[in-house]
């Protein structure tokens, strides 16, 4: 059981923290409940106390005589700011302390992880990217917010996650520890192949569930290397973080930092083929008539190299994940197509899912099938991104145990 710090700043998506704390409170966690003075205008006291069992307070003249302001900050394992809005965040950047709350965050040595809530301007606001970074660079872990409908008619990134979805991320700090003592490399994104110093050819991945994968790794406790490939989401904090551009660059990355890893999940989305020269100046329209022809190659296989030389080199890690990106034709199905590339590949796990204009790549939900080598069982997930990724890392951390324990 830990001891948790619960704060709760003032605004309409104070309603989660509400179910936030029902999932705390049941799995075992004792929980004190800070409001700043402002959050009974969306949720009062007694729902805090009746979900919570304690005593709740905003005031730092309450309970005096225990230096409530100080003691809860040093007796917490872990205070959660959610949500945490723009004001809460500015207060703490600068290290105010005019309320319990903020009295708490300048008294705690515990990890402090904060889910920022607000519309999409303020998130966006200097001031706030400004506080954010500051807040991060002294070890806070900021959940980023998501994307979707907000107070009234505004959508946009800032609404809260889900209460689910903030649980997972701080599982590593609540005891999660499937993976501990695991290396973890993940790749992610979406690779360019340039043909010109303006033009590329690349494909839709975001690098959205590569990067919730790294945060359902890291929060069931390895330690997770991304080499992230034009990610158009932030990467998680606390992991470290490798940047690649064109598949010979991940190639490169991947056989540079595969060594010595436990498990290498394979995300991102490589390209096929890359021209086959490259132009040092932009290539021009030289009438309306005629266009480039432009000539391909293929791109090295990387996650079939990885697999064939693990035969002469022990280092390479003894666990690959692959993934699948199929669309499914009259020839066959996603899954028809997934265990024939399980079998062509010869990595330990496949991740297939099917994509599309609309599906998958840029999305924030995924459907998907996870299949095993060597056996017809297949396990399906679907949902959010971090729900997708923490199904991907339970089967990783199964999978794992029973091949660790056929070595």
């Amino acid at each position: 059981m830990k001891r948790i710090v619960l704060g709760v700043s003032a605004g309409i998506a104070a309603y989660k923290s509400v179910l936030l704390l029902r999932l705390l409170r049941e799995a075992g966690h004792h929980v004190d409940v800070i409001p700043t003075s402002n959050v009974e205008n969306f949720v009062g006291d007694a729902t805090w106390e009746a979900l919570s069992g304690n005593r709740v307070t905003s005031n730092v003249f309450d309970g005096v005589q225990d230096v409530n302001h100080v003691r809860l900050g040093q007796l917490a394992d872990l205070v959660l700011v959610v949500p945490a809005t723009a004001d809460l965040m500015a207060k703490a950047a600068a290290g105010l302390a005019n309320d319990l709350l903020t009295g708490t965050l300048l008294a705690t040595r515990a990890p402090v992880v904060m889910a920022p809530a607000m519309h999409t301007e303020m998130w966006q606001h200097p001031a706030t990217v400004a506080n954010v970074q500051t807040l991060r660079d002294r070890g806070v872990r900021i959940i980023n917010p998501a994307t979707g409908r907000l107070t009234g008619k505004d959508s946009g990134p800032g609404r809260l996650p889900e209460p689910e979805e903030i649980f997972a991320s701080v599982q590593d700090l609540l005891g999660d520890a499937r993976l501990a003592g695991t290396k973890v490399l993940i790749t992610a994104g979406g690779t360019r192949e340039p043909l010109d110093p303006v033009r590329f050819l690349g494909n839709r991945s975001s690098g959205r569930q590569g990067v919730a994968l790294a945060e359902a790794a890291r929060a069931a406790g390895a330690e997770v290397t991304l080499i992230a490939c034009h990610l158009e989401v932030p990467a998680p904090h606390g992991v470290t973080l490798i940047e690649a551009s064109s598949a010979l660059d991940l190639h490169e990355a991947v056989f540079t930092h595969a060594p010595g890893q436990d498990v290498l999940i394979m995300n991102a989305a490589v390209a096929d083929f890359r021209p086959a020269t490259i132009e040092n100046s932009k290539i021009k329209k030289r009438d309306e008539y005629s266009a480039p022809v432009i000539e391909l190659v293929r791109n090295p296989d990387i996650l079939a190299e990885v697999v064939a030389q693990r035969a002469t080199n022990a280092q390479l890690p003894p666990f690959i994940v692959g993934f699948a990106a199929e669309t499914g034709d009259e020839q066959g199905t996603v899954l028809d197509y997934g265990r024939a590339k399980l079998a062509r590949k010869g990595c330990e796990m496949l991740v297939v899912n099917e994509v599309g204009a609309t599906l998958t790549f840029g999305q924030d939900t995924n459907s998907i099938h996870v299949l095993f080598a060597g056996s017809s069982d297949s396990v399906h997930a679907a949902g959010s991104k971090l729900e997708v990724a923490r199904v991907v890392i339970e089967q990783i951390s199964h999978a794992t145990k029973g091949h660790a324990a056929q070595e």
